[in-house]
C-alpha cells in the first residue's frame, strides 16, 4: 500500500480512537466502544508490524477501496463469510440508493433552458458528478456541473458526494464561476488524500442565453451552434492537484436551439469489440447531425450510437452524459 494511503488511514484510525475515548469520558464503560477500541488499536498494530492491508486468510492486498471506505477490514472479499457478504451488498444498496437522492431530476426546463442527462455507474455506485441547480438572484441562473472522480468504487462515491456537498455549498452563495472552482479546488485538496483528483466542467447559464464555463481538466464540451460544433478545452488542471491552483472561465452566447453536450470519459473511452475507441470525433460528428434534437432526444441518440459501437462490449468506466440547450 502507499505510504500516502496508510498515512492518511493511520490519521483516520487516529482521529476515531480519539472520539471513542471521549464518548467513554462522557457515557462511561460500554462493551461495543471498548470493543471498537480494541479493534482500532489492532488495526494501529498491524501497521506498526508492516501486516496492515493484508488479508488475515489468504495473505493477499485487501481492496484499497474498501479500506478507504473502513479502515478496519481485515480480509479481501474473496474471505467474507456469508453474513458478512450479506451484511456488505446492504451496505452498497443503501450508499447507491443515498448516491442516486443526490442526483438531481433528469429532466430540467428553467430560465430559458432545457436540461437533460444520462448517468449509468459502472457497479453499483459511481465516481462521476452530475448536478443541476436553479438559482433566483433578481434574474434566474442555472448552475451546472459535470465531474470524474479518480478512482472508481465506493472511495470514489464517496468524494463524489464530497464534491456534490462542497459545490452545493458554494453555488448558494452566487459566486462567480472561477472563484467558486478555486475555492472547491482548494477545499477539495485540503479534505483529500493526494492520490486522488477530480475533473470538472461547471458554469451559470443566464435567463438571456449567456453561458460562463470553466473546465477544470475535464473532457471537452461540445458547443453546437448554426450546425457547427466547437470544443471548448480545458481552462485549468484538474482539482485536488494544487490548493493554490487558478482558473480561467470562457463566456458563449447561446441563440435559441443551441446545444452544449457534456460527457464523461466513460463515454469517449468505450471500446469496440476490435479494441477500437469511441473518441471525442464521433461524438461531434453526432451532434452536428442532432443540432436541432431537444436534449432528450439528443441523449437518446449517443447512448443509442455507443451501444451500437459497443455491439455488446463492457462499459469500462462510469458514464455520464448531459445535453443543455436554450429553449427556443
Amino acid at each position: 500500500m502507499p505510504d500516502v494511503t496508510e498515512s492518511f488511514l493511520r490519521d483516520q484510525l487516529l482521529v476515531r480512537r480519539e472520539r471513542l475515548e471521549s464518548s467513554v469520558r462522557v457515557v462511561g464503560p460500554h462493551r461495543h466502544i471498548e470493543n471498537l477500541l480494541n479493534e482500532v488499536d489492532a488495526a494501529l498494530a498491524r501497521m506498526d508490524a508492516g501486516s496492515y492491508g493484508t488479508c488475515e486468510t489468504c495473505h493477499d492486498p485487501v481492496e484499497k477501496d474498501r479500506l478507504l471506505a473502513d479502515p478496519l477490514v481485515r480480509l479481501c472479499l474473496d474471505h467474507l463469510t456469508a453474513q458478512q457478504r450479506q451484511s456488505l451488498e446492504q451496505d452498497l444498496d443503501l450508499a447507491r440508493q443515498l448516491q442516486q437522492g443526490l442526483l438531481p431530476a433528469a429532466n430540467l426546463q428553467s430560465s430559458g433552458w432545457s436540461v437533460s442527462y444520462h448517468y449509468q455507474p459502472l457497479g453499483i455506485v459511481s465516481g462521476d458528478y452530475c448536478d443541476l441547480v436553479v438559482r433566483e438572484n433578481g434574474s434566474t441562473n442555472l448552475f451546472f456541473a459535470l465531474g470524474d472522480v479518480s478512482g472508481k468504487g465506493v472511495a470514489a462515491a464517496i468524494l463524489m458526494s464530497q464534491l456534490h456537498a462542497i459545490f452545493r455549498t458554494l453555488a448558494a452563495a452566487n459566486l462567480p464561476t472561477q472563484t467558486l472552482v478555486e475555492r472547491a479546488s482548494r477545499v477539495f485538496c485540503e479534505t483529500t488524500m493526494s492520490t486522488f483528483f477530480a475533473t470538472l466542467i461547471c458554469g451559470r447559464a443566464d435567463a438571456a442565453g449567456g453561458m460562463e464555463l470553466c473546465n477544470a481538466g475535464h473532457c471537452a464540451a461540445l458547443l453546437s451552434q448554426q450546425g457547427k460544433v466547437t470544443r471548448l478545452e480545458a481552462t485549468g488542471v484538474p482539482m485536488g492537484m494544487f490548493c493554490d491552483g487558478l482558473y480561467s472561465t470562457c463566456q458563449v452566447r447561446l441563440a435559441p436551439g443551441e446545444s452544449l453536450l457534456l460527457y464523461t470519459d466513460g463515454v469517449s473511452e468505450a471500446r469496440s469489440p476490435a479494441g477500437e475507441e469511441y473518441g471525442e470525433e464521433r461524438l461531434e460528428t453526432l451532434l452536428a447531425q442532432e443540432s436541432q434534437a431537444p436534449p432528450p432526444a439528443l441523449i437518446r441518440a449517443c447512448l443509442d450510437a455507443l451501444n451500437a459501437f459497443r455491439s455488446g462490449q463492457p462499459l469500462l468506466d462510469d458514464l455520464t452524459i448531459m445535453a443543455i440547450q436554450r429553449a427556443c
